[in-house]
C-alpha cells in the first residue's frame, strides 16, 4: 500500500467501539466510490475489496477489450495493444482486471478523500448519538460535571458524550463542582448541524416522575401510578398517586414512615416540599384534596366550551375564613399548584362574608393592585380581615412596609365610619 495517510486513517477508526465492522467497511466503500466517480466518471465498473483489520484494500477496473483506436469509453473500454501490455494472450471482447493504484489517483484526491471518510465517520457517530438518547427522552440519566459556565452545566457521561443543563432547567438552589454526579431526564435531543444537542432538565415534572419509580418500589412495579405531577421546582409540589390493588394505601406507601421513603426525593431536589394527595375521577373531591392542607366547605364548577390557557372549567371554592390562607399559600404558591394538578382556574372565597364587609378590589382607587395582591397572596381579600389582623402580623407575612400596611387601614377603616 502507497499511500501511507490512508492506512493511518484506517488505523485510527478500525477500533472505533461505536461503529461495527461492517458499517465501517460500507463507509469506506462509499467513501472510495464518490472518489472514482469523481475521477473517471462512474464507478460501476470498479471493483472495491476492503480489509479494515489489516489497514489495506484493493481497487480493481474491470474494463472489455477492443480493437487499437476503436475505443470510445476509456473507463470502460481497453484497446488491444493496452490490454496485451498487462497480459500478451488478451483478444477483443475479453474482460481485463486491472489493480488501480492509490497513486494513481493523485495526492489531492487522497488527502480529500481521507477528509471525507474521517467526516463520514464523525457523521455516522452522530447520528447514531442522537437515535440513542432521542430515545431516552423522558427519562433519569445521570452524568457527571465537565465544565460549568455561567449559563449552563456541560456534562460528559460515561461515554463521553456531551450533556447540556442550562440553567433555565436546574432547581434554584442547586450548586455543583467539577466531578459531581448530576441527575436529571433528558428533556430534548436535537441534530444542531451535525452534532447532537442534548439537554438534560432537574426542573421539569417528568424528573419527579422519574424519580418516584427509582425510589418508591410499588411505583417501579406498577402497583402505585403516578397521574400527575406540578411543580414550582425547589418550593413546592403536588403529586396524584393511585393503586389499583385497594389494599395498597398509594399516599402511605409513597411517603413511608414519618416521610423516610420520600425523603430521598426530597434532598435530590432541594428540599422541595412535596405534597402526595390520592388521585381520583371525582372533579370535586380532587379539587378539594388539590387545596389541602385546607378544608373546603363547597365549591361550584363551571366547564368551558372549549379549553382556555390549558384549564378546562373554573371552580368557586368557599372556605371558612382561617382556611382560606392555607388554601391560597405563601406567593400563592398552594393554589397555583392546585390549579395546575386538576386543570381548573380556582377561585377562593370566604364563608360568612357580611354584608358589611367589602371586597379589598373595590379599593382599587386608593389602594395600588401589587398592594391589593399582596394581601390576597396571604388570604386577605376583604377589608375586615385585613383589618382585624395586626400590624406587627401583616409586616411578617407580606413584603409591605409598615406605613404602607397602616395607610391601607386607614383608607379601610374610613370606608366602614363612612
Amino acid at each position: 500500500m502507497e499511500n501511507i495517510a490512508l492506512i493511518d486513517s484506517f488505523s485510527e477508526f478500525k477500533d472505533n467501539k461505536s461503529i461495527d465492522r461492517v458499517t465501517l467497511m460500507s463507509i469506506l466503500e462509499e467513501v472510495f466510490r464518490a472518489t472514482l466517480k469523481r475521477k473517471f466518471g462512474s464507478d460501476d465498473n470498479f471493483d472495491i475489496i476492503i480489509n479494515p483489520d489489516k489497514g489495506d484494500l484493493e481497487i480493481w477496473r474491470n474494463r472489455v477489450v477492443v480493437a487499437d483506436g476503436f475505443s470510445e469509453d476509456d473507463n470502460e473500454e481497453i484497446e488491444l495493444a493496452e490490454a496485451r501490455l498487462i497480459e500478451p494472450d488478451f483478444e477483443i471482447g475479453e474482460d481485463v482486471s486491472e489493480e488501480v493504484k492509490l497513486v494513481d489517483l493523485g495526492r489531492r484526491a487522497i488527502l480529500a478523500l481521507r477528509q471525507n471518510l474521517i467526516s463520514k465517520i464523525y457523521e455516522h457517530d452522530s447520528t447514531n448519538i442522537f437515535k440513542h438518547f432521542k430515545e431516552l427522552e423522558g427519562e433519569l440519566y445521570s452524568a457527571e460535571v465537565h465544565h460549568i459556565r455561567h449559563n449552563a452545566i456541560i456534562l460528559l457521561d460515561d461515554d463521553g458524550n456531551e450533556i447540556v443543563l442550562p440553567k433555565s432547567e436546574q432547581i434554584r438552589s442547586d450548586f455543583f463542582r467539577k466531578g459531581d454526579s448530576v441527575r436529571g431526564v433528558i428533556k430534548t435531543v436535537e441534530l444542531r448541524g451535525n452534532k447532537p444537542a442534548i439537554i438534560l432538565s432537574r426542573t421539569a415534572p417528568a424528573f419527579l416522575n422519574k424519580l418516584f419509580e427509582q425510589e418508591i418500589p410499588e411505583v417501579f412495579d406498577g402497583l402505585i401510578t403516578v397521574e400527575r405531577v406540578a411543580r414550582i421546582p425547589g418550593e413546592k409540589a403536588k403529586v396524584a398517586v393511585d393503586s389499583y390493588d385497594d389494599r395498597i394505601d398509594p399516599v402511605g406507601a409513597c411517603v413511608g414512615v414519618k416521610g423516610s421513603r420520600i425523603h430521598g426525593i426530597v434532598r435530590e431536589l432541594g428540599n422541595e416540599n412535596i405534597d402526595v394527595i390520592n388521585y381520583t375521577k371525582n372533579e370535586q373531591l380532587f379539587i378539594s384534596r388539590a387545596l389541602s392542607p385546607a378544608k373546603v366547605t363547597s365549591m361550584e364548577i363551571e366547564m368551558y366550551e372549549e379549553e382556555r390557557n390549558g384549564k378546562k372549567g373554573r371552580v368557586s371554592v368557599l372556605l371558612r375564613p382561617e382556611e382560606v390562607s392555607k388554601a391560597i399559600g405563601r406567593g400563592g404558591v398552594n393554589i397555583r399548584l392546585a390549579s395546575e394538578l386538576t386543570g381548573y382556574e380556582i377561585d377562593v372565597k370566604r364563608e360568612g362574608l357580611e354584608e358589611e364587609d367589602v371586597e379589598l378590589t373595590e379599593f382599587g382607587d386608593e389602594i395600588e393592585a401589587w398592594v391589593i395582591k399582596e394581601f390576597k397572596n396571604i388570604g386577605l381579600d376583604t377589608a375586615r380581615s385585613v383589618l382585624e389582623a395586626s400590624v406587627e402580623e401583616l409586616v411578617k407575612r407580606t413584603d409591605l412596609e409598615e406605613e404602607t400596611i397602616l395607610d391601607v387601614q386607614r383608607i379601610l377603616k374610613e370606608e366602614f365610619e363612612q
